[in-house]
């Protein structure tokens, strides 16, 4: 690469100098003029929480830091419209051209597609790199070349590849920067005085920036790695990586921690170390949840809006704010679940178990409509992930393919004695309950009244009685199940009639709005509310004019008859049937936007999948879970193939067939489901095929 003039390395969630190919490639090319754009707004509902704030505040110091001490500064810009801004910037700078890595979220990939279109127009020669994942979306594919429906296919696939994932790139040693006097850093401000005392307190757990993920990542694999398969399935004590705020932010690279980690596999495979080669394989699980959280992202763009199976969008969701109420503040009355909320709101951080417990609480006994429980925790966790976050609600939701079933409800009591077996984990954050013995701790409302009154108990005043029994929120449950086939076979009908359109996917899913309050609303300083985004045009055509790892463009699924208002993420408060709380849900994808979820994201495994750290993704941020087992091997293959500079297809939906596939995949969890092999024909995944196009694409 030549050219004259300096380069702009745009950093988003890839805040570090080590492994960063987009800084790379800057630095190879001359002068660097290293930027961070901070616009929120453009995030809509997803508009970043306080303690995400937090951290990404600190991390920017950090990266600031670590490039003046390697030979120049880091440009901040408060913006309302990234693309604008740097378009400024290359004016500004003379800049000729422009690196950055890829994001996966639907906002960020029409956002960047916009960006990468604007700046060819003026001449700047852009390139954008894999900075996040082990191998990109449409690398990993079935034999017919179709994108994986279950994470068990997909991660056995990426563990089977002909190639190893790139080898982590070292930091450069100096960087050239380019003229910074005509490009003056903008002040960003990413807390209000409300909440430094609570962000004051996150300093004395967690210590942002790219060097100390490093040392965590380190320090992760040196101790508590070899015992991981055996104590991540604690809540009650730190049993987790902790690295999913470092892999959100991009403070730690995901290639480094997988090299890293199976080169312990390897030694300790030599040495006979089962379990030790039991906890890679599982912590591995964890990485690869992360991934396939991306997979399903850019294949399915619209996963944290509406369910991947059709037939969930007749489920009749309980649109009851006091319930959200309750369950926000950790007044459900089930002990283990209240725990879990009063810590996430004091820390922005759950282990993975209990993101699990209280995600399918919310689910299944309460009928909430997901998309406001996986809002909430975007808002209140530290390592809240978009693309974890949906995955990890919709596996809990039953609207995977391997999902949980939906007619299971988890008894919290039972949770509470396997994940807390002690009642720690409730005494330290119910101190109400800190009195009453470990045989009633995680059901009060049975004990002895003597007993709780010897405690200090008092069930309906200082801790409340159970919200909803469990017998009735099983009757409640199948009855909303019956509800939920009785309709979706009145619509099949319909389509078979000719009458309707649309059978199996839930491309006219309208989410309900998200409340309107959505804080604890006591003593707590509310949630940061997002501005809603601005509408764009819809976007032109990819350009073919340079070789480059091209983001996927989302243009295939913007409506561009629909400019003002995407009808598939239209909100519809008149709804009888909850779905997800929107303050300003209204999300128009012709606009250019941005592990938890349930889950956070250090590296574990929960029931079905890794645990991330406290968290359920312990590597991403959400609540799926994969096999608690994890038998994946990984490839050592040593045969590469070249793939920088190589064109990545435009993004386009898969064909009807993929839908398909869903019925008869036998490797996913929700295979053995006792309600979903009864309607196999409602087993279809959105058919985003069925929207227009407004570019041309190439497979």
């Amino acid at each position: 690469m030549s050219g004259g003039g300096c380069s702009i390395v745009w950093f988003r969630r890839d805040l570090r100098v080590e492994d960063n190919p987009a800084l790379s490639a800057g630095v190879r090319t001359g002068q660097v003029v290293a930027v961070f754009v901070w616009a929120p707004e453009e995030e809509g509902p997803y508009h970043p929480g306080r303690v995400s704030r937090w951290w990404l505040k600190h991390s920017l110091a950090h990266l600031e830091s670590s490039l003046k001490s390697l030979g120049t500064s880091l440009v901040t810009k408060r913006s309302t419209d990234s693309v604008s801004s740097l378009l400024e910037l290359v004016k500004s700078t003379g800049a000729t051209q422009l690196f950055f890595n890829h994001l996966y979220d639907p906002l960020s990939l029409i956002r960047d597609h916009r960006a990468k279109q604007a700046l060819i127009a003026q001449g700047v020669t852009v390139q954008s790199f894999n900075a996040d994942l082990l191998y990109e979306p449409w690398e990993v594919n079935d034999e017919q070349g179709h994108p994986f429906t279950t994470f068990a296919a997909f991660w056995e696939r990426c563990l089977s590849m002909p190639y190893d994932p790139e080898a982590p790139l070292l930091p450069p040693k100096k960087i050239i920067s380019g003229d910074l006097t005509r490009c003056p850093s903008d002040t960003l401000v990413f807390e209000d005085e409300s909440e430094k005392g609570s962000n004051a307190l996150l300093a004395r757990a967690w210590s942002p920036g790219w060097s100390n993920a490093d040392k965590a990542l380190t320090a992760f694999i040196n101790g508590p790695l070899i015992e991981y398969s055996k104590n991540c399935r604690k809540a009650d004590s730190a049993t987790t990586s902790f690295l999913s705020p470092h892999l959100h932010f991009g403070e730690v690279s995901v290639r480094k921690a997988f090299h890293l980690v199976r080169l312990k596999q390897v030694s300790w495979a030599n040495e006979g170390n089962s379990a030790g080669e039991e906890s890679v394989n599982l912590f591995l699980k964890s990485i690869g949840l992360r991934e396939y959280s991306r997979y399903l992202s850019f294949n399915h763009p619209y996963s944290h809006e509406r369910p991947l199976l059709g037939h969930l969008k007749f489920f009749p969701w309980v649109v009851d704010e006091s319930y959200f109420k309750a369950w926000r503040q950790g007044r459900t009355g089930y002990p283990l679940v209240d725990a879990g909320m009063r810590e996430l709101w004091a820390t922005g951080w759950l282990h993975d178990r209990i993101r699990v417990v209280v995600a399918s609480f919310f689910v299944k006994v309460l009928q909430l409509p997901w998309r406001w429980g996986m809002k909430y925790f975007w808002d209140t966790l530290l390592d809240a992930d978009l693309e974890s976050d949906a995955l990890g609600w919709q596996y809990i939701s039953g609207t995977l393919p391997d999902g949980r079933e939906l007619d299971r409800i988890d008894n919290p009591e039972f949770e509470g004695y396997k994940f807390d077996p002690n009642g720690e984990y409730v005494r330290r954050w119910l101190p109400e309950l800190a009195r009453l013995p470990t045989e009633w701790i995680h059901h009060p409302w049975n004990a002895p009244e003597y007993l709780l009154q010897a405690a200090g108990i008092e069930l309906g005043s200082n801790y409340p009685l159970p919200i909803v029994g469990l017998d009735a929120a099983k009757s409640r449950l199948q009855e909303a199940l019956s509800i939920m086939w009785q309709q979706e076979a009145a619509s099949r009908a319909a389509t078979e009639n000719g009458t309707e359109e649309g059978l199996g996917d839930s491309s006219e899913y309208a989410p309900v709005a998200f409340p309107q309050d959505v804080q604890m609303d006591e003593d707590i300083e509310p949630s940061v509310r997002a501005e809603p985004p601005r509408n764009r045009n819809h976007l032109p055509g990819p350009n073919r004019q340079f070789e480059d790892q091209m983001v996927p463009s989302i243009t295939s699924f913007v409506r561009a008859e629909d400019d003002e208002t995407s009808s598939d993420v239209r909100n519809s408060a008149g709804e009888s049937r909850g779905e997800v709380p929107a303050t300003n849900m209204n999300v128009n994808m012709n606009m250019d936007l941005d592990t938890g979820s349930p889950g956070t994201g250090v590296l574990q495994t929960t029931r079905t999948g890794p645990n991330i750290p406290p968290a359920h993704y312990n590597f991403t941020t959400g609540v799926y879970n994969g096999a608690e087992d994890s038998t994946a091997e990984s490839s050592s293959t040593t045969s590469r193939r070249e793939r920088d500079g190589g064109v990545v297809p435009v993004w386009s939906p898969t064909t009807s067939a993929f839908s398909d596939q869903i019925v008869g995949d036998e490797n996913g969890v929700g295979a053995s489901s006792s309600y979903l092999p009864r309607h196999p024909q409602s087993h279809q995944l959105v058919n985003c095929q069925q929207l227009s196009q407004t570019g041309p694409v190439s497979r």
